[in-house]
């Protein structure tokens, strides 16, 4: 790291000391900082640091409460870790050497890298395409280390682990931690493996964020996860809560889940149990055993592209919805745009939805990966539809992904049961026919200028 950049770490973190002493009155000062560190580029985030500041200014908005929320009850090093590894490392400085990489190379470099550390899981969830995966599969220490090592390369300090269950690797994940304490670590889980030796260790590393799947209520989440799932992962957020660790929730909606996944009382539980956001996902007919029946309809799907928004207006919690929040990151994310995911064989895939590619980090690097066949097509070929409520090549434009494989020749990457694109994308033909009208609709809408 240069001494400009090493500079503004001393920076950032001298307007941090002032803000762990009044966070309400001392909040601005920070932004202040953090405006002078970004400076006044179009790769500065401009929108973004004028959102962040009206909500600091704004004491009546619903995010202010989040943000003191975040400021005054969670562990001050764990804080200042986030504060250092995501918002500087990840963004300010890391946004400007994946900038000078996407120019060099004219190749997609991700904000963000998902990787499965193991293919094993200690439940088997209906409809999870992970389960299709068997449960033998592992990247080594070393495997995770080297993707690691490339992607701080060209500017990624944010990696997040999926599966599998991440947390049968419990020690080799808080090893990673320790190696790479520059970067921010957040992980998709059940929920089942954390206890009271791991939020320790949670705590001494300060740079891992779980996101816990819940699937609504004890009977919902118990009926798609087991018995006894719904218990412990509450009482894993029970720990964090007490130990003042940042979490989240990350939850899929499905045709028989949707209403009640997004409920007053099921925002207000998970955000009275302490968790700081939820993700939500759209379900994916993935997988030659998935149940397409479990794909929400046009009018469930519209419920959810509402009810994010209303969330997001009301609640203490940052709401995103990553299939119907498409029109504020420009559609399609994959393909390594924003994000790509490595299979836990290093398979090196363009979504943690779309297991099709011609690259594994075994045999080349990072950078040739994202320059791979199938990678360079989605960056020709991002935004797979001008209406961003569409966003998918998959679930909304399945021809494009038809398209995608043939012209690339790239292969299943499901070691358990490989599935041909056309049988997947048979699932999704009447989906997406059923959707586009009421996508054209909202995004008539929501884009009717005065």
């Amino acid at each position: 790291m240069g001494l400009t950049d090493s500079l503004k770490k001393a920076a950032l973190n001298t307007a941090f000391g002032y803000l762990e002493k009044d966070p309400e009155k001392n909040a601005p000062k920070l932004m202040a900082w953090v405006d002078r560190l970004a400076g006044t580029g179009p790769n500065s985030f401009p929108a973004q640091r004028d959102a962040i500041r009206n909500v600091i200014n704004d004491p009546d908005n619903n995010m202010h409460k989040l943000v003191m929320d975040l400021m005054t009850e969670t562990d001050s090093s764990v804080l200042k870790a986030i504060f250092q590894n995501f918002f500087l490392n990840g963004n300010i400085l890391g946004w400007q050497k994946q900038e000078e990489y996407r120019n060099k190379y004219n190749c997609n470099i991700p904000w963000a890298i998902l990787l499965d550390p193991t293919s094993a899981c200690n439940l088997h969830c209906t409809g999870c395409w992970a389960a299709e995966y068997g449960n033998k599969l592992n990247l080594s220490f070393e495997d995770i280390d080297s993707i690691i090592s490339q992607g701080k390369e060209m500017g990624i300090f944010m990696y997040i682990y999926t599966g599998g269950e991440p947390l049968v690797r419990k020690k080799d994940l808080i090893a990673i931690c320790e190696k790479h304490s520059d970067c921010q670590f957040l992980s998709f889980t059940n929920g089942t493996l954390i206890d009271d030796a791991f939020t320790d260790e949670m705590l001494r590393v300060k740079n891992f964020i779980p996101a816990i799947s819940l699937e609504g209520d004890e009977q919902a989440t118990d009926g798609r996860r087991g018995d006894g799932v719904y218990q412990k992962a509450t009482h894993a957020m029970q720990l964090l809560k007490e130990k003042h660790l940042p979490y989240g929730i990350s939850a899929c909606y499905t045709s028989a889940n949707v209403h009640s996944i997004a409920s007053d009382e099921y925002i207000d539980y998970i955000c009275e149990m302490g968790a700081r956001f939820i993700w939500y996902f759209h379900y994916m007919p993935v997988g030659n055993d998935a149940a397409p029946e479990l794909l929400p309809n046009p009018e469930q799907r519209e419920y959810m592209y509402h009810r994010i928004r209303e969330i997001r207006a009301t609640k203490p919690i940052f709401a995103m919805d990553f299939q119907n929040d498409g029109e504020y990151v420009g559609g399609c994310i994959a393909g390594g745009r924003r994000y790509l995911h490595i299979n836990a064989s290093g398979d090196v895939d363009p979504c943690v939805f779309i297991h099709y590619s011609n690259a594994n980090i075994h045999d080349m690097s990072l950078l040739d990966c994202l320059r791979s066949p199938i990678f360079m097509a989605y960056h020709d070929g991002q935004p797979f539809n001008d209406n961003h409520l569409r966003p998918c090549p998959m679930l909304e434009n399945p021809d494009m992904l038809r398209s995608v494989v043939e012209k690339t020749g790239a292969h299943s990457t499901d070691p358990q049961s490989p599935e041909s694109v056309d049988h997947l994308c048979s699932k999704c033909d009447q989906y997406a026919e059923n959707w586009r009208a009421t996508a054209e609709r909202l995004w008539n809408e929501s884009h009717k200028t005065a």
